[in-house]
């Protein structure tokens, strides 16, 4: 693979979008990866484009960043080895101030292990803060994408900060362009707020088809998560900007709640572990969240300077199984019980002592399920979804009222998995419905997930829950921009996934004004 320096000065925008012809391999997006996987061979004994999994960034610090691949050079191998040999393999890593790496500030060398699937997570420090980054790694003569990255602001630092966040990509329902178009809104910032992969085969109703069987070993999720990964929409916004990443439920398995499966199986704990490991193994994440068998820390503070701190849950790995027999749509007294739990004791407390020493102008819970309650049953009967924060009624309370009886500013709760967007205010008790709003939600549909879509406006569930001021049934992700005086939101939504090409508008817009926790619609 040749490395042709670059004549001249070279356009940002071009290096990230598709720019293969300027930079050539050092350019993000599908033409790299198509000719390195052109170019692939058998028995050589060498590695040919190892790099076909991309790169992305993570968990940006005010000093540093940490920087991932992971070397897969037969990505989609049953054995989720990518055709990688049983050593660790040297992996060069140089961080520029420029898109044509003639500023080089930092380099090394990191070693890619079979033990974590030959992935690589560069923790680099030293970095100056709020500062624009671009980084590659190197194997022998084989050179990776570049990938663009931020470190946080200095703290105190207000500023502002356009960021985006999205969940729910089912790899088989449809085209994966919302990332497309998500990394064309060049963010400062990414948040992917679960169910990043399915377990799930492939149907006869896919729209692309899932390789291998439903995942529950560590050679099962390693190719799921790779043939997501090869996937040049995902590539790009994962070299577009850093991203902070949660789970939900699928990246290991449909509702899981703690120790407890969605159906009785054998070895759950094992399955888990091995959904844990492949999941570290293709996020850049920091090595404080490196799985322990069955256990993963990945609840986690982020300061963005004075102006947002990103209070990243797990709502999953704690919680009381689900009330009532899982159900949706369901009366469920038992949902009130004050000791049920969806955070799990230690990180509510986490959470509480995040509110009661703050000084951001931004206090943004990143998480995966309905926040708000939200009764789903039209008319005068009540029904709920208990997999959600209605299923945890005391637990919600509690940091609903904190959220506004505490040193936080502005509230701001962001969530996923329910496959559409929604906006909502948060009542400090949501069985008072005149009580004050103490913050708002902003929820984002799927990427993918749950197919094109249509033009339901849900009128009769929103009228039922006044609190609740907007909803819509297609697919996209939600665009922010933070700033000192306010905090904007944009409903991107695309025509239909199901072909690739969809270009986004926004069916909506959302201010916050700030020290007003009320939705005012643009």
């Amino acid at each position: 693979m040749s490395h042709p320096t670059t004549p001249g000065p070279v356009n940002r925008r071009s290096i990230l979008l598709g720019g293969a012809a300027a930079l050539g391999t050092t350019a993000v997006g599908g033409s790299a990866l198509a000719d390195g996987m052109s170019r692939r061979g058998a028995g050589t004994g060498r590695l040919v484009d190892p790099f076909t999994l991309g790169v992305a960034s993570g968990d940006p610090l005010p000093g540093g960043v940490v920087l991932w691949t992971r070397l897969a050079p037969e990505p989609t191998a049953e054995d989720g080895k990518g055709g990688m040999p049983d050593r660790t393999v040297p992996v060069r890593w140089e961080v520029a101030e420029d898109e044509t790496f003639t500023k080089i500030v930092q380099r090394g060398i990191a070693e890619a292990a079979p033990e974590l699937g030959h992935s690589v997570h560069v923790e680099v420090d030293g970095l100056r803060p709020g500062a624009e980054y671009f980084y590659r790694f190197r194997v022998g003569d084989e050179l990776s994408p570049a990938g663009r990255t931020r470190t946080a602001p200095a703290p105190g630092t207000l500023g502002e900060l356009t960021m985006c966040f999205a969940s729910c990509s089912h790899y088989g329902a449809g085209y994966f362009t919302a990332y497309r178009r998500m990394a064309e809104d060049e963010p400062g910032l990414i948040l992917h707020l679960g169910d990043y992969q399915y377990e799930y085969p492939s149907s006869e109703d896919d729209v692309r088809t899932v390789l291998g069987p439903e995942t529950r070993t560590l050679a099962n999720y390693r190719q799921r998560h790779a043939q997501y990964k090869t996937d040049p929409d995902l590539q790009l916004a994962h070299a577009t900007a850093p991203w902070l990443v949660v789970w939900d439920d699928h990246e290991a398995e449909n509702n899981w709640a703690d120790e407890t499966p969605e159906e009785p199986q054998e070895n759950w704990m094992k399955r888990r572990a091995a959904a844990f490991r492949a999941y570290y193994e293709n996020m850049p994440l920091r090595s404080t969240s490196r799985p322990q068998g069955p256990d993963m820390q990945l609840y986690r503070r982020i300061q963005w300077g004075g102006l947002a701190n990103f209070h990243m849950l797990d709502t999953r790995q704690y919680r009381h199984d689900q009330a009532c027999g899982d159900g949706y749509n369901v009366e469920c007294p038992e949902r009130f019980a004050p000791n049920r739990s969806i955070t799990g004791d230690r990180q509510e407390q986490w959470i509480l002592d995040g509110f009661a020493n703050t000084s951001a102008r931004w206090d943004v819970l990143g998480q995966q399920v309905f926040f708000s309650q939200l009764d789903l049953t039209p008319g005068s009967g009540e029904g709920y979804n208990v997999d959600a924060w209605d299923g945890y009624v005391a637990n919600r309370d509690r940091i609903a009222h904190a959220m506004g009886n505490s040193k936080v500013r502005n509230g701001v709760v962001l969530t996923g998995d329910v496959h559409r967007h929604w906006a909502a205010e948060i009542k400090d008790s949501h069985e008072h419905p005149d009580s004050r709003p103490v913050g708002t939600e902003f929820v984002t549909t799927s990427i993918t997930s749950s197919g094109d879509g249509s033009d339901d406006t849900n009128r009769d569930v929103l009228d039922d829950n006044p609190h609740v001021k907007f909803y819509a049934d297609r697919r996209g992700y939600v665009r922010t921009k933070f700033s000192g005086s306010r905090l904007r939101a944009d409903y991107r939504v695309l025509p239909y996934v199901t072909r690739k090409g969809a270009r986004t508008e926004t069916a909506a817009t959302f201010v916050v004004e700030d020290g007003d926790p009320t939705l005012h619609r643009a």
